[in-house]
């Protein structure tokens, strides 16, 4: 069964973070196989969660495009440098391939070839010279019978054409020599006189008592078939090792982790035909074609805490959703085929959850029972916050029942475990739980930080704005705002880039506005903030 990925956003908070945990576990006791993921670093809120509950932290899952490696494509497609030069033209024949990668004993990638090179060097090169190994020749020759001294087999190409008395006073072998002979005694006399590196018997010539003891002593190679001189020239062409062909250098390799949207961009400019793919290690496990992207096999995913593309896994649009568990506004995030969409008007997607385990009939235990409710205390501000329902609230008693905790102390505890700010950089304090929208083009983003004096944030206030306002340049938002949350007073407090001001002062019907504004009673970003700032531009 293919492994399912269950995450959060992309800035994960402790309710997305400890909802994917309790869901992947209850999907797993359901006889799924699952893991939990995060999509970037979690905040110290949630390390103070997960550190209280002993649970690790999820690993990262950096993106769901398809890559090469999931992708159908031909697998263990590659021929060994030392395959003979036929065996390759076989293997591609009968595969209906034009080229194929090419690999030494350790299958790491060492060229390529093509039917147009084989081509090539067989009209055109001297044939003379033979470069392989003994089985190529047992195996292409026809042998019916061999005398075997060598695996490595280098010579030059010599015919007994001549009668006897002429080719022995004319022609010089040595021990780089590999004659072509038949029923000539004389010759082969001669031959193994001068130990020749290979003797190929043809008509299915064979050695006499002395001859075969000298060849063995002698360390001489034989081979004996029954096909004729002509045929045996012709066929040892072939039988050099592959890697012997003149290649063309410009090979263009495929890493088996890139991209499938990238390949096919270097193919349609490239338009070869054939891609070896090679890991950066240099193994090669196979071949890839431009038509073979048709077919792949897609991440199966399930989204917690979101439904938006922007806030989720880079490369969703090419992951199978199979599931959405989320607790906010219905998004443009689509799917090919219908999924299970759950989704609630609750105060966190741990209160959803805890009801698929009582649909599903599965024990909540201790440690799911921990995540499941600092996710929503996290999320409802201690169950203060007005996105809070009557649900969250049940929920959160009964999951104490399991802990035997003061959930009030605990909610304060967990939500003061991430309000230090003196050791975090400008960056991190704006980035800690922030957001984007694009309402028709309009596009506005907006962080919220809890605490209990605002103090902390008014000795870095000129460095706060100076972040929003070049988080603003940068990415061409019209708004970027940062609210600033006291959970002890229930009041939040403004900072905003420059050109914002006006946009803020409207969607808040404020009669004056400035920097480090605080306004009473708006503690919920879900509910209290966003709908008013979507209303403005909607306008």
């Amino acid at each position: 069964m293919d492994k399912v990925y269950i995450f959060g956003h992309k800035i994960p908070d402790t309710d997305s973070v400890c909802g994917a945990i309790s869901l992947s576990y209850l999907k797993n006791k359901l006889g799924f196989n699952t893991e939990a993921r995060i999509l970037s670093d979690i905040n110290d809120e949630t390390k103070y969660v997960l550190d209280y509950f002993n649970v690790d932290i999820p690993k990262y899952l950096e993106d769901v495009r398809v890559r090469i490696k999931d992708i159908n494509y031909h697998r263990n497609y590659y021929i060994n440098e030392k395959t003979s030069i036929y065996d390759t033209y076989k293997f591609m024949n009968e595969n209906n391939i034009t080229g194929i990668p090419i690999v030494n004993d350790k299958k790491r990638f060492v060229g390529y070839v093509s039917l147009k090179e084989i081509a090539r060097t067989m009209i055109t090169d001297n044939n003379n010279y033979l470069d392989t190994n003994f089985d190529n020749i047992i195996s292409t020759l026809n042998c019916t019978n061999y005398i075997k001294s060598l695996d490595e087999i280098k010579g030059n190409i010599i015919a007994a054409t001549f009668d006897d008395n002429t080719f022995i006073n004319n022609v010089k072998l040595d021990q780089d020599s590999i004659l072509i002979v038949g029923d000539r005694k004389n010759i082969i006399d001669y031959a193994i006189s001068n130990k020749v590196k290979l003797i190929i018997l043809i008509g299915n010539t064979e050695l006499d008592g002395k001859q075969k003891l000298s060849c063995i002593n002698n360390k001489i190679n034989v081979v004996t078939t029954p096909d004729t001189s002509f045929l045996v020239s012709k066929l040892l062409g072939l039988v050099n090792n592959i890697n012997t062909i003149k290649r063309d250098e410009k090979c263009i390799c495929i890493d088996i982790d890139d991209f499938m949207s990238d390949f096919i961009d270097i193919s349609n400019k490239t338009k070869h035909t054939n891609y070896p793919i090679v890991s950066k290690n240099g193994l090669c496990h196979g071949m890839l074609r431009l038509i073979d992207t048709n077919e792949y096999n897609k991440k199966d995913v399930i989204l917690v805490d979101h439904n938006e593309a922007k806030q989720s896994v880079d490369g969703i649009e090419e992951a199978n959703i199979l599931e959405i568990v989320d607790h906010h506004n219905i998004s443009g995030i689509s799917t090919k085929t219908p999924i299970s969409f759950r989704n609630m008007t609750v105060g966190s997607v741990n209160t959803i959850i805890y009801y698929l385990y009582k649909e599903n009939n599965v024990e909540i235990p201790y440690k799911i029972a921990g995540l499941m409710v600092s996710g929503i205390l996290s999320d409802t501000l201690n169950l203060n916050s007005p996105t809070t329902t009557r649900k969250d609230k049940l929920v959160v008693e009964e999951l104490s029942k399991i802990l035997n905790i003061d959930y009030v102390k605990y909610g304060m505890d967990l939500l003061k475990s991430g309000m230090d700010i003196s050791k975090k950089t400008i960056s991190e304090i704006v980035y800690n739980d922030y957001k984007t929208y694009n309402i028709d083009g309009n596009k506005f983003a907006i962080g919220q930080s809890l605490t209990v004096d605002f103090n902390d944030y008014v000795i870095i206030k000129n460095d706060l704005i100076n972040e929003l306002n070049n988080i603003s340049y940068n990415n061409k938002y019209e708004l970027v705002v940062l609210f600033i949350t006291n959970i002890i007073t229930k009041e939040t407090m403004i900072y905003y880039n420059d050109a914002g001001k006006s946009t803020l002062k409207e969607a808040y019907n404020f009669d004056e506005i400035y920097e480090g504004i605080t306004i009473e009673g708006v503690l919920s970003r879900k509910q209290q903030i966003v709908p008013k700032i979507m209303s403005m531009f909607e306008k």
